[in-house]
This record gives C-alpha cells, structure tokens and sequence, in this order.
C-alpha cells in the first residue's frame, strides 16, 4: 500500500467498501472559518450512516488557554466523544467534510495524533461523492457506543509531529517554517479573525488551497512535493495556519506524498495574541509552481 493509500479514499473506494458490507466507521466534519457549525448542513444530507463531529468542541479544547483559538482536545475527552461517535477498535473510520478539506484534515490529524491507526480523508469530500453518484440520508444518525482507546492522551506529544513556538526561530533559520495561510494573510494586508495581521519571520507561504485540484480532490504526489521545493528538503517542515486547522490539509498532502512535516497546533492565533513575539509584513510568497 502506498503512502497515499494510507491517508486517503476515493468515493469509488468508499461505495465498494460500503456495498461489500465491511465494517467502516463515517465520520462528517463539516466545518467553515464563516461557519464553524455544520450540523445543520450534515442533517440536510448526509453519506449514509455517517455521524456528525463538532470540530470546535470535539477536536478543539477551548478551555486550554494561551495556544490558539483552536487547542488540541484532551485525549480522555476525546476518547469518550469518539466512542459516542461510534468509533471502535479494529474499524477503519473515513472522514470526509465539504470546505477545503479543513475538517477532515483536522479529524484526520487529531485521530492519527490520538493513536488510531487506520484513519483516511474521503478525497474530495462530499462533492467527490456526490459526483460519483453516491446517496445521500437526511437526518441524525445515532450510533451504538463504540470502544475505541486513544493510546497517546496528550496530543501535543501523540504520535504526530507538533513544534512549540520556542522552536519556531530554528525552522524559520534553515528555510523550513511554512505559512498555508492565502498569500494576503500572509503578507498582512487582510487579517479577517485575528487582532494582529502579518506572519511569524522567516516563514514561506505555500497556501493549502494550493494542494488542491479545482474539484477539491488533492494534487498528485509529484506536484505536491513541487510546491514545496524551496522549502528545505533536508528536514521536515513546520507548518501552520490561522489556529492549526487548514494546516493539517499540508501535513496530510506532505504525508500522502511521502515527506514528513510538523504541525504548530496554535499557528498564528497563538503566535500572534504574544505581544513580545515579532511579527513580518509583505514578505514575498513561494512562486507557484
């Protein structure tokens, strides 16, 4: 199985599975920066027997202070909202959303971070199965309880990679701290949800939306690994984004393709709320490739 197998699913590949009667466990993560509550949108149609996850409240923590607006969830909370979703051991879980790949990225990440080993993104969410002709359910699913354990409690040193803002500097140094934020974030000309606008010094902007195909399907292995070729090759990279969301899309494509990268889970809300951390402004972009 290729590295890409091991992250992502096809719709075509998720219908076999679900036609073939093998036990998958479905997980809708829809979430959107303008509307982070997407249980509305998974009520009005839904991939059969999935259930709705709440990105904020379930694989965020915001009771954690000073790292973000979107902290990783702790790992026994996680574990019991994961078992009221259904998830249990020995079941691959697909999940899917229908912005960006955010959510499911996001998911994704915290699982794979959490100790789940069989965890892949629906490549091209909802749309991609949509096309494929697959049905739709409308209505709250409400699974059994599942047993799932989470192996590693705290996320923050899981089995994910994840840099502190101490480290930050070091990466930036050697050409290899990356900003997925879009380009006018980035450069401080839009900040539409933090006090501050501009990027952590020395950072590199590779958006997230760029690993995307116009379907939303990611981009194949070789032009994924392009857009990052002035990042350092030497080390994997440290990425972040607005609260360590969309980051995860880069970690997921970086994984897929076969490079490792790091996640900073606070990215720019946390960097940014620190006033004695130093803020750059209109530094030029990766080229597009």
């Amino acid at each position: 199985m290729t590295m890409r197998a091991e992250v992502f699913t096809t719709a075509a590949e998720l219908a076999a599975t679900l036609a073939s009667g093998t036990e998958v466990t479905l997980l809708d993560v829809r979430w959107r920066l303008d509307r982070p509550d997407g249980h509305a949108d998974y009520r009005a149609g839904h991939v059969p027997g999935a259930v709705y996850v709440d990105l904020d409240n379930e694989l965020s923590d915001h009771t954690v202070t000073g790292r973000g607006r979107h902290p990783l969830p702790d790992g026994a909370a996680l574990q019991q909202s994961l078992r009221a979703r259904g998830v249990r051991d020995g079941v691959p879980v697909v999940v899917y959303d229908d912005w960006n790949r955010a959510g499911s990225a996001r998911a994704w990440w915290v699982l794979t971070a959490a100790g789940l080993t069989d965890v892949r993104i629906l490549d091209g969410g909802l749309t991609a199965w949509r096309e494929f002709g697959g049905a739709l359910e409308s209505g709250q699913v409400i699974p059994a309880p599942g047993d799932v354990t989470v192996t590693r409690p705290d996320l923050y040193t899981g089995t994910r990679a994840v840099v502190t803002a101490a480290e930050l500097a070091d990466f930036a140094a050697q050409g290899s701290l990356v900003d997925v934020r879009a380009p006018e974030r980035y450069r401080g000309e839009h900040e539409p949800v933090d006090p501050v606008a501009g990027h952590i010094p020395g950072a590199r902007n590779v958006p997230a939306t760029g690993l995307l195909d116009e379907s939303g399907r990611f981009l194949p292995d070789e032009e994924i690994l392009a857009r990052y070729q002035a990042v350092d090759p030497a080390r994997p990279p440290a990425v972040y984004c607005g609260s360590g969301v969309t980051a995860a899309i880069a970690v997921a494509a970086l994984t897929a393709a076969g490079r490792d990268a790091s996640l900073f889970p606070g990215s720019w809300s946390q960097w940014s709320a620190d006033p004695s951390n130093p803020v750059e402004i209109g530094a030029p972009s990766v080229p597009e490739v």
